[in-house]
């Protein structure tokens, strides 16, 4: 709701920039207490996890200009991701690709730095998400409601009980009732973190932790995907492609456990 959190000497500090740094910064700390506590070289995983954001900063950039090609008029717009619009599908690919490059490099578990990279990605997911509600991009759908439509947050009788509307300047349309899926998706991160911090300590097996992300990002993305109001469905399913991806999520992580429960079971043994 606040693109610009404040101005100097004419230069503007944009809320989204600010929040993403701030959300990176807290899971950064936080894998690194993890790997510590876990005994992993922590000068590798601080490689590994630069790795990750260079590689997830860039490609989530590219998939969200090539999603909304209509944002962009030059190529600076193409670089001017503090202004907001990163596609989180694309940064987890990046992130992904960082980080086997820096597994592979450094020859770090796979399944435990996996178990701690999504903890971390969790709630920096979730920090981010405040600063798409602040930029107005991953807008939602309109909602059908007779209220104010004054710039805010504002409560409502009807499903999920609050909406928000955007002032101009904001990537979202301005003065329209829009269900607020940005702060939804916030809530539901800070869920996701809130169980995946609990279970850790508690993981019947390395890599559960990680397959327990998939499961529930993937379900909570495929059902904000019904009120999100910037990727069109696919004809020919009805779904958009975030939901196809968040189901190859929710299969991949019943797959995982499975076979990761299985493996365990057998060194048990």
């Amino acid at each position: 709701m606040f693109p610009v959190l404040f101005e100097v000497l004419g230069i503007k500090v944009y809320t989204y920039g600010v929040l993403v740094a701030l959300g990176v910064l807290t899971a950064y700390l936080l894998i690194l207490r993890l790997s510590k506590r876990e005994g992993i070289n922590t000068n590798q995983v601080e490689n590994t996890m630069l790795l990750a954001l260079v590689f997830g900063i860039v490609v989530s950039r590219l998939s969200y200009v090539i999603e909304h090609p209509e944002n962009v008029h030059s190529l600076i717009d193409v670089a001017a991701l503090w202004q907001g619009g990163m596609n989180f599908f694309g940064g987890l690919i990046g992130g992904i690709l960082g980080v086997i490059l820096g597994l592979y490099v450094y020859k770090l578990p796979v399944w435990k730095v996996s178990d701690i990279a999504v903890v971390g990605l969790s709630i920096a997911h979730a920090v981010g998400r405040l600063g798409c509600t602040s930029a107005g991009c991953c807008y939602g759908k309109p909602m059908q409601v007779e209220a104010s439509i004054n710039p805010g947050i504002h409560f409502t009788d009807s499903f999920p009980f609050f909406y928000v509307v955007f002032p101009p300047g904001a990537v979202a349309p301005p003065y329209i009732p829009l269900y607020p899926t940005q702060l939804m998706e916030f809530t539901g991160l800070l869920f996701i973190f809130a169980v995946l911090f609990f279970i850790y300590k508690k993981k019947p097996f390395d890599g559960f932790v990680f397959s327990l992300y998939l499961l529930l990002y993937g379900l909570l993305r495929f059902t904000l995907e019904f009120y999100r109001g910037v990727t069109p469905p696919i004809e020919a399913i009805g779904l958009t492609w975030n939901q196809v991806v968040s189901i190859i999520m929710i299969l991949l992580a019943f797959v995982l456990i499975f076979l990761l429960g299985k493996g365990k079971r057998h060194e048990m043994g």
